[in-house]
């Protein structure tokens, strides 16, 4: 018989062998099963304001080709051409809700479940009455979309 001895018994090193090939095998059906994760990005300049009280939205930003699958968790940024003012407000929205942004970059899971190839937009409000000075100029915003 192939690889055994005279008295029938297993050499020790194929044993250890064959167990370390099950072990491998054992690890990698997790991984298997699991969804692959995949992103899209996209980025655009943003809108201007210049009255308080006045909603701007930015163009709308989407995957350049369809995908598949639910969003997961969102890495967003936007950046301000002055201070960002008392009040400002920003939002990051799918075609069916939105979800609050804090500062000018971070990740949210706010729209977790959205279909990955829905259009995203940021939001701006400056909350008040009267015009804003200097006017709320948004230089950029992009998007990095996390999804299974």
């Amino acid at each position: 018989m192939r690889g055994f001895h005279r008295d029938g018994v297993e050499p020790l090193s194929n044993t250890l062998a064959r167990r370390s090939l099950w072990i491998g095998v054992l690890l990698l059906v997790p991984g298997l099963c699991q969804a692959v994760a995949s992103s899209w990005s996209a980025s655009d300049i943003g809108p201007g304001i210049g009255n308080r009280g006045v909603q701007a939205s930015s163009r709308p930003l989407a995957p350049r080709q369809p995908v598949q699958g639910a969003i997961n968790q969102i890495a967003w940024r936007y950046q301000l051409a002055s201070p960002a003012p008392a009040g400002l407000q920003v939002k990051l929205c799918s075609s069916s809700r939105c979800t609050p942004l804090e500062g000018g970059s971070g990740v949210t899971r706010g729209l977790t479940n959205v279909a990955a190839g829905d259009t995203l937009r940021f939001v701006y409000l400056v909350e008040g009455k009267g015009r804003l000075f200097p006017p709320l100029r948004v230089v950029s915003n992009g998007v990095m979309v996390n999804y299974q």
